[in-house]
């Protein structure tokens, strides 16, 4: 009975850094991706296909841009052979870029929605929105 106000003490810090994730994030919600694939070289194609499958995209991209990275920089290798079997040149400017071409709208909604800060743009130019892409 004696030491009460210890434990209340530990009961306020406890709440207080257990509910710290919700108050920090107050105010900052956005809304639900829709990643815009509209641009005009998709547009264009016969066959809308990217290098793996759309699930496998939106799971494993981040993964599989390093692992190309660390292909063509460390390694020399410049071809990437899909799930598919199709073989696709390893770049990420020319090959990604060539096609979503809309940063704001296709990679920044994602990142914002998920929090986080990709690095490419240290090393990579973004691309120039197009006037006409929506």
């Amino acid at each position: 009975m004696y030491d009460a106000w210890k434990i209340l003490l530990g009961l306020i810090i406890f709440l207080a850094f257990a509910t710290f994730p919700f108050y920090s994030n107050m105010g900052k919600a956005v809304a639900k991706p829709d990643p815009k694939l509209d641009t005009p070289v998709i547009q264009q194609m016969k066959v809308k296909q990217c290098v793996e499958s759309k699930e496998f995209m939106r799971a494993e991209h981040m993964q599989l841009l390093n692992n190309w990275r660390d292909a063509a920089l460390r390694r020399g290798e410049r071809l990437y052979k899909g799930s598919d079997g199709r073989i696709t040149e390893i770049s990420f400017q020319n090959q990604c870029l060539r096609c979503h071409s809309n940063k704001k709208k296709f990679c920044d909604e994602c990142h914002s929605y998920a929090d986080v800060k990709p690095y490419c743009w240290d090393c990579h130019i973004a691309p120039k929105e197009a006037k006409n892409e929506h």
